[in-house]
């Protein structure tokens, strides 16, 4: 667990929140993440994964694939221009943060990753997680930008500062959009795989890619840790 007020618990790994595609669960990103990143990569993440605030309103596309039951974030029209339930999605995601954190930053995928490109711009406007710490990192799998253009404009009017992982599938419907999201951020490491709309595995450029931004991230959040140290003790 991260320590009181601290930003990087004990072990010095990085501690973060998993949201989860679209009408899937906690355990099933957990079993597609544990089940397919190697020990190297895990043993430096100590992750955290959660349910989704709606029970899934719908037919989901892993049934037969995963056990049920499947949750969703929040529901939208078929041009994903009009979302409901989405402030609710925000309040139920800070709430979870702040009983179960502090946390380092999020690792989404599909749904959950569209929601976890766009949480540090929307924290930065005041919008969203006003009662936790500054996300410092995210972890992309298979995302894209919000349509609409008020949520859109308070996620990504400016650059998202964050450090950030995007995992872009070869033959992913959504990988263009991907691809446009990474306009969005500052210096982004993009893992490419040649899989489609799924949580990949490494290869081993992917992996190496992976190892020394977890690495850098660690050496970072320990120095801020520091200095929060040395502030704290000379107030």
């Amino acid at each position: 667990m991260g320590s009181e007020g601290g930003i990087i618990n004990s072990e010095n790994k990085l501690k973060l929140l998993c949201l989860h595609g679209f009408r899937t669960s906690g355990e099933i990103i957990k079993k597609q993440v544990t089940g397919k990143w190697p020990e190297s990569v895990l043993q430096k993440l100590d992750l955290v994964f959660v349910d989704a605030p709606f029970p899934c309103q719908g037919k989901s596309d892993v049934e037969g694939i995963f056990d049920p039951p499947y949750y969703e974030w929040f529901q939208f029209n078929k041009e994903f221009t009009e979302y409901q339930n989405f402030d609710e999605c925000l309040a139920y995601i800070e709430d979870f943060m702040i009983k179960n954190g502090p946390f380092d930053g999020l690792l989404g995928f599909s749904q959950g990753a569209i929601l976890s490109a766009a949480l540090p711009g929307l924290q930065a406007n005041g919008v969203a997680l006003t009662k936790v710490p500054k996300i410092e990192v995210v972890v992309i799998i298979g995302g894209a930008k919000f349509r609409n253009p008020s949520v859109a404009e308070k996620a990504f009017s400016l650059p998202i500062q964050c450090p950030s992982i995007h995992f872009l599938g070869e033959q992913d419907f959504l990988k263009q959009y991907g691809i446009e999201l990474l306009d969005s951020f500052v210096d982004p490491l993009v893992i490419q795989h040649p899989k489609g709309h799924t949580i990949p595995r490494f290869d081993e450029k992917g992996l190496e890619s992976m190892l020394s931004f977890l690495e850098k991230m660690e050496k970072e959040l320990k120095e801020m840790e520091k200095e929060e140290v040395g502030v704290n003790n000379t107030s």
